[in-house]
């Protein structure tokens, strides 16, 4: 039987909301093993001076198999 954990996280980025969710995956990986899935929450973002978008920000769900503890 396999058990699925999720976590929360935000991911950022100076290009497009796109980009933040793959930060924030990718930054996941190099510490969670067996991500399979990722579910966006929220989008959000900065507005700099000039009326522009300058940060790019997403809240996501990671989704990750737990390891199979074997006695």
């Amino acid at each position: 039987m396999a058990v699925v954990k999720v976590i929360e996280l935000v991911g950022d980025s100076p290009n497009s909301w796109e980009d933040a969710v793959q930060n924030a995956c990718r930054e996941a990986a190099r510490t969670v093993r067996n991500i399979t899935g990722v579910e966006v929450l929220n989008w959000t973002g900065n507005v700099g001076p000039d009326g522009r978008i300058d940060e790019y920000k997403a809240n996501v769900q990671v989704a990750f198999r737990v390891d199979e503890h074997r006695s």
